[in-house]
């Protein structure tokens, strides 16, 4: 009985996910804070959005991009559920969590979130491009932005995007892994693994291609306008770099990691950096979540009314605050030049 059970542990050992053990416990405990910190400052700003969109805008009521606001505004919420789970891998020396359901179920979330995340960004874009470049011009987004129907295509969508994170049993949730004493079947394993990887990065790379489309086409409409109230289109400019800002600094660098990452991964030669890249390539998945912290600036210079009624709302100290020297000081003063003027 003794041996068996010390044959059976002896078997469990060897096939226990290596994977999963990060390589500098301190720089991954650091990663935790980061993440910590992004969760205590992002999720009241997100819910003080949320129900800005949902009690004073009435989203469902307006015929702006409101809906996309507040969709994305939602995916960023459910992208940050994760963060907990993920600061706890991390302090405990793991990378992904060990649990399967669990390890699947953090993977699901991330996918559909963030690509939510980055499907509203863009679809916001877009409609500003239609409004500024082709003003006059009858198009379907123009019809189906004042709908929740777009939106729910949206999250449809995204569903069929998730399924190869459920595949197959990731070794630790990493694709294209070089153990080949796991893989008993290795045409299909790795297809699995592809699939993921297909979907990671057309999330990001269309969507970019898309912005800077958008955000050319606008630009060169503002250099083309001469004549005429400009203000449309400044502001239309400036929340498209707004949003490739963003998304340059939040998305891409993961993508470029990820990139790196597998090179290294399926090349034997190269294999002995993989461990660095893998570090690397977490710390800028992490960096990536400043995106929920990033993305209220978008809805600020998509919606003016979006601004003044959360500064109104929930930094109305600030506006109680500088009021006062001005009108009990210069009221006196400054009115009878307003009168003489007018």
């Amino acid at each position: 009985m003794i041996l068996n059970t010390t044959v059976s542990n002896s078997i469990n050992s060897t096939h226990e996910p290596q994977g999963c053990a990060v390589n500098n416990n301190d720089l991954y405990k650091f990663y935790a804070a980061v993440m910590i910190v992004i969760f205590i400052l992002a999720l009241p700003l997100n819910m003080s959005v949320l129900h800005l969109f949902i009690f004073k805008l009435k989203f469902w009521k307006s015929n702006s991009n409101n809906i996309f606001l507040f969709n994305l505004v939602l995916a960023d919420i459910l992208l940050l559920i994760c963060l907990p789970i993920k600061a706890h891998n991390f302090i405990n020396g793991n990378r992904r969590n060990r649990i399967d359901p669990i390890c699947k179920t953090m993977l699901f979330m991330l996918f559909l979130n963030r690509g939510a995340s980055i499907a509203f960004l863009t679809v916001t874009s877009i409609d500003r491009y239609y409004n500024v470049v082709h003003p006059g011009r009858k198009n379907l987004m123009k019809a189906l932005k004042k709908s929740p129907y777009i939106s729910i295509f949206i999250w449809v969508l995204l569903l069929p995007l998730t399924i190869p994170t459920m595949m197959k049993d990731f070794e630790c949730c990493n694709s294209l892994d070089n153990d080949k004493n796991m893989r008993e079947n290795k045409t299909w394993w790795e297809s699995a693994d592809i699939a993921r990887e297909v979907v990671f990065f057309t999330q990001i790379i269309i969507p970019f291609i898309i912005l800077v489309y958008c955000t050319v086409r606008i630009i060169n409409r503002l250099k083309k306008k001469t004549v005429g109230d400009k203000t449309k289109l400044k502001r239309a400019v400036l929340l498209v770099t707004t949003v490739m800002v963003v998304f340059s600094f939040c998305f891409l660098p993961c993508t470029i990691a990820r990139m790196v990452l597998l090179i290294f991964r399926v090349n034997p030669e190269l294999e002995k950096y993989e461990k660095t890249a893998e570090v690397v390539f977490d710390g800028l998945m992490v960096l990536s979540f400043l995106d929920c912290l990033l993305d209220p600036l978008v809805y600020c210079f998509c919606s003016t009314k979006f601004k003044a009624l959360y500064v109104s709302n929930y930094l109305s100290f600030c506006i109680k605050g500088t009021p006062k020297p001005i009108n009990s000081s210069t009221e006196n003063t400054t009115q009878p030049p307003r009168n003489k003027v007018i």
